[in-house]
């Protein structure tokens, strides 16, 4: 999905982001001085001369591999999520308060963007043109999303299209990687000093000011989520054969976190406006909206009144912990560039997600709940502490040790993430299959598998 492929220098103030040295094996069975984020396979002889390869191999070699792989696992459990998901609850996003596997997705997503970024940044000359790159890249991402996901398809089953701008959901999945793309990029062009990094410490000193960003962030959404006061609402839902029912939500709060009278919904319907919200809420599959919950289902008959009002799982203020994840990303990538011994790397990934993951659990038991709708602190600290520990253990494997014939799937997965989120993630594969047909539009490919 989006912007995950590495990005290369284009001559446009850009370095390349990789340098490949040769990798040379120690007594410990670890690589010594090897920057691996060519994703140049173990060589675990002594090494020959690479002047005989020819161009391809060379570019194809220019590529972290453990990251296209994770890329790649992260792409397959999307696909599972979302074809599973409706059959099994346990693995389907969670309600409201809660994670479950498909709630890792899209931080997983966001935080490779991050570790991409700081090997395609790591070298810049020119920072303005730079930038212009960057603006570019996440427009392009961001109109693609516009159209995939703003209900310009009307999905499988349908072979119209077509959108009211009065109605188009402004945001989704590659909106928001644009958004974190974008502030991330900017972050590592403009905002990082020039001290030598030699330790843990160091790092974070030279990288002080991004840290900053991230911390501001993080103020700016507690403040704004646990601070502004929601007041009372309504919206309204279209009838066929008679006029709008308009239903009236009570609030008159601050700092609550429920699905209702959260700040992270008020914002966005002050500012993008409730009919361009996404009209499935996750909170519709909650006891309080289904009385097959925590599956979809009927509405109990004391349903409250919100169960049914538009709700934007990539809204505004939750976009801005999306940022923080990305960021969280970037410092990993930076550990690439500045540590080339492989036990440093893997020290200096682990310590933080540790803490990340200490950090969650004790922020949800004392009432900071983890909540993908919300993008919640805990929630950033969980997802980001596991992603650091998973994208570890893949580059242990594949970048260290070389097991790459059993990911190959993965591999190629993952160079092709967009690819394959907008055939298969946005269906517009199925919508493409089932325009050639017989007889009848119903009469297609689609049916005779059963789809």
């Amino acid at each position: 999905m989006g912007m995950y492929e590495l990005i290369n220098g284009d001559g446009s103030g850009i370095a390349d982001p990789n340098k490949n040295l040769l990798v040379v094996e120690g007594d410990d069975g670890f690589p010594q001085k090897g920057d691996i984020e060519s994703g140049k396979k173990v060589i675990r002889s002594s090494p020959v001369a690479a002047g005989g390869r020819d161009a391809a191999s060379a570019r194809k070699g220019q590529r972290l591999v453990s990251l296209d792989v994770f890329r790649g696992i992260t792409v397959a459990l999307m696909i599972l999520v979302d074809d599973a998901g409706a059959f099994v609850s346990a693995i389907n996003h969670s309600p409201w308060d809660g994670v479950t596997l498909a709630d890792f997705v899209m931080p997983f997503f966001l935080f490779i963007v991050g570790v991409a970024l700081g090997l395609a940044y790591k070298r810049v000359s020119d920072s303005v043109a730079a930038t212009k790159n960057a603006v570019l890249r996440a427009l392009k991402l961001a109109i693609l999303g516009l159209i995939l996901q703003g209900g310009y398809f009307h999905g499988i089953h349908n072979l119209t299209y077509g959108v009211d701008i009065m109605s188009i959901r402004w945001m989704g999945v590659l909106q928001r990687i644009a958004i974190a793309y974008l502030s991330v990029a900017i972050c590592e062009i403009w905002f990082r000093s020039d001290d030598d990094v030699d330790s843990g410490y160091s790092l974070l000193w030279r990288y002080r000011f991004q840290l900053l960003v991230g911390l501001i962030l993080t103020t700016i959404y507690m403040a704004f989520l646990y601070g502004l006061y929601v007041p009372d609402w309504e919206y309204e839902i279209p009838e066929a054969a008679s006029s709008p029912k308009i239903f009236s939500v009570k609030c008159g709060v601050r700092g609550d976190t429920g699905p209702a009278c959260n700040a992270v919904g008020m914002i966005d319907h002050k500012i993008l406006g409730i009919q361009h919200l996404y009209k499935r809420p996750v909170y519709e599959r909650t006891k309080q909206c289904s009385i097959n919950s925590p599956d979809n289902g009927p509405l109990p008959p004391d349903a409250p009144s919100w169960c049914q009002a538009p709700f934007d799982p990539e809204g505004l203020l939750s976009s801005i912990m999306a940022v923080v994840t990305c960021l969280i990303g970037l410092q990993f990538g930076h550990v690439i560039v500045h540590f080339e011994d492989h036990k440093d790397r893997i020290f200096q990934w682990m310590i933080p997600s540790f803490f990340l993951l200490a950090l969650a659990f004790s922020l949800d038991y004392f009432g900071l709940h983890m909540n993908k709708a919300l993008y919640s602190l805990s929630y950033t600290c969980v997802t980001a502490g596991a992603a650091g520990i998973l994208f570890a253990g893949i580059y242990v494997l594949v970048d260290v040790y070389g097991f790459r014939r059993p990911t190959c799937a993965m591999e190629w997965m993952g160079m092709h993430a967009l690819m394959i989120y907008i055939l298969i993630a946005c269906n517009v594969l199925p919508v493409l299959i089932q325009g050639f047909y017989w007889g009848e539009p119903q009469n297609n490919l689609l049916k005779v598998l059963g789809i």
